[in-house]
């Protein structure tokens, strides 16, 4: 066992852990943050996407220890101070840019990456940048609208495929 210390969602957290325990693990289980999806474990499906040191990180294969000292941001810490919806949730649930749900968190968090890097991506953007999350319920089609929506673009013109 190991000690580690992280800032989650701007608060100091640490704990103990085995070597081989999973930041996704450390997250859900130890700081009972369950909004990090367990899709794959093999980092194809995304869910478990989160922010580390600023940039998207799969939490599914990186080790907790690895986290040690470092900043994370899960989709816990994407709502606003008063525990309102971001700009980014918001346009998810305007947009029906979920549908089960389970892949939302991690959709949310590669927006979030997606628009710090690129303010104003169009659709091809996008959908590139999804590449590595996958969602089993739709065709990608509203999470794109609703990336493009809180990027603050006009998405009316936007038709169903």
């Amino acid at each position: 066992m190991s000690k580690v210390s992280m800032t989650v969602n701007g608060k100091a957290v640490s704990g103990d852990v085995k070597g081989n325990t999973l930041l996704v693990e450390f997250l859900r289980e130890d700081l009972r943050l369950t909004g990090t999806h367990v899709g794959c474990d093999t980092s194809q499906c995304g869910a478990c996407t989160i922010h580390v040191n600023g940039k998207s990180a799969k939490a599914c294969t990186m080790f907790a220890a690895e986290a040690d000292g470092a900043d994370i941001t899960t989709v816990e810490g994407m709502a606003n101070a008063d525990g309102s919806l971001s700009v980014i949730q918001q346009a998810f649930q305007d947009h029906h840019g979920l549908q089960c749900g389970f892949c939302t968190p991690g959709m949310v968090m590669t927006a979030a990456a997606l628009l710090k890097e690129n303010p104003k991506p169009t659709e091809a953007e996008v959908r590139h940048y999804l590449e590595g999350n996958i969602c089993r319920c739709t065709g990608y089609h509203n999470i794109v609208k609703a990336i493009m929506a809180a990027s603050g673009q006009d998405v009316s013109a936007i038709a169903a495929e």
